[in-house]
């Protein structure tokens, strides 16, 4: 090519070349050079001169931030800074630019660099060369190098005509999205060897295949709108690189946590247990089981210490030779775990505990890698893997394990744990579980696996919109989420979750469906872990209702929970019931054998004869006759009445009633509870005052002795007022013994709600006792110092603090405390160990259920402690608190009525036994889906109510429970409410109306309501109910769901039982 003096390049644009050897003719500047003669070389020297100007720009360049740092005024911290993150970054480029290039040449010339590693020729393995387990399959890597050109051809043809469209379809903005380029490359993947090992049943082959593939794959796409083009390139390792303004995240620090998450979320597709299944035939059975099957066992690491370490930390460049910090990562699969660091040592004590859950024995390793903490990356201390096959043969090993790639050892101890299909060793587990020190993470018993399939018949969205319906599944603070499935109120999902178990008695599995913004719940199912204990092999595999949603919407699942049990002639289990063993880390850290050889210490506790011996008094301030007036109008010359109420005094607890506006006979008819000890001489203090607007006018006193009451066990009298001239009162007491047995809770239940007055608090069903005597093995202060500990104790408001103990870990309180229970089903007994000075120490949250089902209603043991390695010993029981003086006959099983269309209301955990009571709605859910004996709802619903007549207050009393099954007319549930009406008056005065529920077909009310009047009365009335919906916010009208007229002449309302009664149209009459 011909070339003009003006074209010639530069010294600088092309200089010569040195490597160009001697004898081979000039260049072609060279040849310019040449012909010019003696022509001078200015353009040389000025190319020259312009590159010594822009070094020495680029350079002045960097001093330019120096120099704005000195006008603003920064410290020299700020440039040191800002260097040394310049610094860190360049490196980091670097490192990742020459990785990159050693895979590009590796991908270059992969056959000439591979026969150079392994000394080879290109030719194949010689024949002699041989494994005795693996198989060559040389000769199905000939039939993929001949398929995969068509293979690309697929692809191609998939990729344009399928997937384009898809991506095309789901955003306006990727209207223009195609795929420029689509090539699977030359190269095809290998496989190397087969290997076959045999199943886990008979009808099961594994094969192993390793296969190796270095590809290069180009495929393009453009969104030619936004001119923006992308790809994919095989390369042989994943080398995540930022470029542009995402270049931000090879900061260190960042650049390894941006790395970290693209990898977990790429082993959650690839990795143990995550599968990817391709059925073979259709309509496959057990799909789920195929897709996440349930793992072949547990594997319990206790990571307790490391020895020998090398030491990688350096002081002044070098010159004095530090320690480390060293801290481990344990991993199994994608199940990752992370110590805590031990700062300045080379024989770290960790003493931690980690439970993994293994799907392939042979096929997954337990990998440890110890690492030393460093500001900027962390070194390298050494590496063991350990096949899981090993453990299950073992059962339990306890040994140092060498670290390769480094020096030094780690001791683990780890323990297999097989899987059990029934309940008969829970207890066992549950008291092993007791005594062994775990943290961070207290043991599990059992695990729980969710097959969480499809939904149907979910409600839609505002605007009649198909909902993106996802799940959440939460146990206790674990949640975990579904995938969204968009555009549907029909979802599959098809998805495995799975949940490690303390104690599935008392636990729940709580699931939510809600739309993908996570605003609108579209259903909510809570289901008691404790029902699974008595299904056949400990699974669930049904449709379940759902609450707060459409009448047929429900989900399917399928729900499997296996017991951890350590079947290990090293493991001793405790033969007496609520004594396990303990392990135990002494001052040396964790101990070879710490599961079998506990130091001695106390097992129960050894409270004083005195405890669990209280009773409770239960006070029924009724009514006063005669009380004198005390009020006077101008200026004494009008005489009017009083304002009465009442003040009760025993052992420092006080108690008042309200007021009664201008009353000498007032009816209180309130109910106060008090905890009561049988000390002589104890006497319950009751005053009379006139309630005014300066000081209260005292209007008599009375007194009753405690122990009167406490002999006879109940007294009903009216007392006469003492120091006035006139009035007496009328006072009900009645003592309740605890009982320890759960037999009668439900009636105790159902009665407290029958003679529950409006104007006072919820009755007590039980009360709880606590002794708690010691705790051992609290965390110290800074590492080194003892705490001063105390505890408080608390149900609900109620709380209790013990006496603060100093300067020890291992503190003796020996305290007791009581508290009256409302809701044992419900409430728990919360714990807080506490340091003075020193913040929280420990907690323990134990659910009152848990007594229900426990032997005399009593724990007696060791408990963990959550947040700290302590342990705490104390004594927890309950007792039910039954009336004998009640005055109602209570039904909590069947009940029959004269009327056909009544139903009974079956007894609904009678066939579970050691079952603790879920909440009401769960209970009546449960019942609606699941028992086979209930007589089904009417066409518009069912009501359920309960109406009594409580002839100590003259009064007709009526509960509204609930609704089920009620009518839907629009796409929307209804806002369902109860409105009574006592016929044949209409007016506002007998006329009761319940809270309003918003969209829902199974409404609970749980309300009570009362009525003024005699019994004959009463009996000449017909109680009228209406269920109705409000139709929207803007109008005043109601939409009738249905309703009921009783004729109280024709039920017993002295029985007091809860009925469920069939809703008819406005037009239907007489009673249902």
């Amino acid at each position: 090519m011909d070339r003009s003096p003006g074209d010639r390049p530069s010294a600088v644009d092309q200089p010569y070349a040195p490597s160009d050897p001697p004898d081979q003719p000039p260049t072609a500047h060279a040849k310019l050079d040449q012909s010019s003669g003696n022509q001078p070389a200015g353009p040389g020297a000025a190319g020259e001169a312009l590159a010594v100007l822009t070094s020495f720009g680029r350079r002045l360049l960097v001093l330019v931030p120096v120099y704005l740092a000195g006008a603003i005024g920064l410290s020299v911290g700020f440039v040191l800074f800002g260097l040394a993150l310049y610094l860190g970054w360049r490196r980091v480029r670097e490192e990742k630019e020459r990785s990159l290039r050693v895979a590009r040449q590796l991908l270059d010339d992969e056959e000439r660099l591979t026969a150079k590693t392994l000394y080879m020729s290109h030719r194949e393995l010689p024949a002699w060369v041989s494994f005795p387990d693996v198989e060559k399959a040389e000769w199905l890597n000939k039939i993929v190098a001949q398929v995969w050109p068509f293979l690309g051809q697929y692809m191609e043809k998939l990729l344009a005509e399928t997937v384009a469209p898809a991506v095309r379809g789901s955003n306006p903005h990727l209207q223009t999205f195609t795929f420029t380029r689509v090539e699977l490359g030359e190269k095809p993947p290998r496989i190397i060897g087969v290997r076959v090992h045999p199943g886990q049943r008979k009808d099961q082959i594994l094969l192993d295949l390793n296969i190796s593939y270095v590809g290069d794959v180009q495929i393009d796409v453009e969104v030619k709108k936004y001119f923006c083009k992308a790809g994919v390139k095989g390369m042989q390792t994943l080398d995540i690189n930022w470029t542009g303004m995402t270049n931000l995240l090879d900061i260190p620090g960042l650049s390894s946590l941006s790395d970290t998450m693209i990898m977990d979320s790429i082993a959650a597709f690839l990795v143990l247990p995550n599968r990817l299944l391709v059925p073979l035939v259709p309509d496959l059975q057990d799909v789920a089981q195929l897709r996440s099957p349930l793992p072949r066992g547990i594997i319990r690491i206790h990571l307790l210490a490391a020895g020998g370490l090398s030491s990688k930390d350096k002081y002044v460049k070098g010159l004095i030779e530090g320690k480390s910090d060293p801290y481990a990562l344990v991993r199994v699969g994608t199940q990752t775990f992370c110590s805590r660091v031990i700062d300045e040592e080379l024989n770290p004590q960790w003493g931690e505990t980690y439970e993994v859950m293994v799907h392939e024995v042979p096929g997954q390793e337990i990998e440890v890698e110890v690492f030393d903490k460093d500001p900027d990356k962390d070194d390298f201390l050494g590496r063991m893997k350990l096949d899981v096959g090993k453990v299950l043969q073992a059962g339990v090993m306890d040994e140092w394990f060498p670290l390769q790639s480094g020096q030094g050892q780690v001791h683990l101890r780890l323990e297999w744990l097989s899987l059990l299909p029934d309940a008969e060793k829970l207890e066992q587990v549950l008291q092993w579980n007791r005594g062994v020190s775990s943290r961070p993470e207290p043991p599990s018993a059992a695990i729980l696996v969710v097959y969480l399939d499809r939904a149907q018949d979910l409600p839609l969205k505002k605007g009649n919109k198909e909902p993106n319906p996802m799940v959440q599944l939460s146990i206790q603070d674990v949640t975990q989420e579904s995938k969204a499935v968009y555009n549907t109120n029909g979802p599959v999902w098809e998805e495995a979750f799975r949940f490690f178990l303390q104690d599935p008695r008392s636990q729940e599995l709580d699931v939510q469906v809600k739309d993908d913004s996570r605003a609108l719940t579209l259903g909510a199912l809570t289901l008691p872990l404790a029902r699974l204990l008595t299904a056949p092999e400990l699974t669930l595999d049904q449709w379940f209702q759902l609450s707060s949603s459409g009448p047929n919407s429900r989900l399917y699942m399928k729900l499997v929970m296996r017991l951890l049990y350590l079947d290990s002639s090293e493991v001793r289990f405790p033969a007496v019931p609520g004594t396990p063993e303990a392990w135990d880390l002494d001052d040396e850290g964790p101990q070879t054998g710490s599961s079998v050889d506990a130091p001695p210490r106390p097992s129960h506790t050894t409270p004083d004869s005195n405890f669990g011996t209280e009773n409770v008094l239960r006070i029924h301030v009724l009514e006063a006759q005669d009380l004198i007036a005390k009020d006077r109008f101008l200026g004494g010359l009008v005489k009017g009445k009083s304002d009465p109420y009442v003040k009760l005094k025993l052992g420092g607890r006080s108690f008042r009633s309200r007021v009664v506006q201008e009353d000498l006979n007032p009816r209180w008819n309130e109910v106060f509870e008090v905890i009561v000890t049988s000390i002589p001489g104890q006497e319950l203090e009751v005053e009379v005052f006139d309630k005014d607007l300066d000081k209260d006018d005292f209007l008599g006193r009375c007194k009753v002795s405690l122990t009167t009451v406490l002999d006879n066990g109940f007294l009903d009298e009216w007392l006469t007022l003492e120091d006035v001239p006139s009035g007496r009162l009328h006072l009900r007491l009645e003592r309740l013994t605890p009982r320890p047995t759960a037999a009668e809770l439900e009636e105790v239940l159902q009665v407290n709600s029958l003679i529950q007055t409006q104007k006072s608090t919820e009755l007590a069903a039980a009360l709880l006792s606590v002794y708690l005597e010691r705790a051992e093995d609290l965390p110290l202060r800074k590492g080194t110092k003892p705490p001063s500990p105390y505890a408080t104790l608390a149900v609900g408001d109620t709380s209790h603090k013990t006496k603060t103990v100093s300067q020890t870990s291992a503190p003796v309180w020996d305290e007791s405390a009581s508290f009256l229970i409302r809701k044992p089903h419900f409430e728990s007994l919360e714990l807080q160990v506490r340091g003075e000075g020193t913040g929280a120490l420990g907690s323990l949250s134990l659910p009152l259920s848990e007594l229900l089902v426990a032997d005399q209603l009593c724990l007696d043991h060791w408990f963990m402690l959550s947040n700290g390695p302590g342990q705490v010993l104390l004594r927890a029981q309950l007792g039910i608190l039954v009336s004998q003086h009640s005055g109602v006959e209570a039904h909590s099983h069947s009940y029959s009525h004269s009327s056909s269309s009544l139903s009974e209301e079956p007894e609904l955990w009678g066939g579970l036994p050691h079952i603790t009571s879920p909440a009401p709605e769960l209970r009546q859910r449960l019942t609606h889906s699941d028992s086979p004996l209930e007589a089904p709802a009417g066409p518009l619903g069912q009501v359920k109510l309960t109406v009594w007549y409580y002839s100590e207050e003259r009064k007709l009393v009526g509960i509204v429970h609930s609704c089920r099954a009620l009518r839907q007319n629009g796409r929307d549930p209804p806002d369902p409410y109860v409105s009574l009406l006592l016929l044949p008056d209409k007016n506002r005065g007998t006329k009761r109306k319940s809270s309003q529920k918003k969209r829902t077909l199974n409404p609970e009310f749980d309300e009570r309501f009362e009525w003024e009047m005699p019994l004959d009365e009463a009996l000449r009335r017909k109680l009228d109910v209406s269920v109705k919906s409000s139709s929207s916010f803007m109008s005043r009208e109601r939409e009738l769901l249905g309703k009921v007229q009783l004729d109280l002449a024709e039920i017993d309302l002295s029985q007091g039982a809860a009925q469920w009664y069939d809703l008819m149209d406005d037009k239907d009459k007489g009673s249902s």
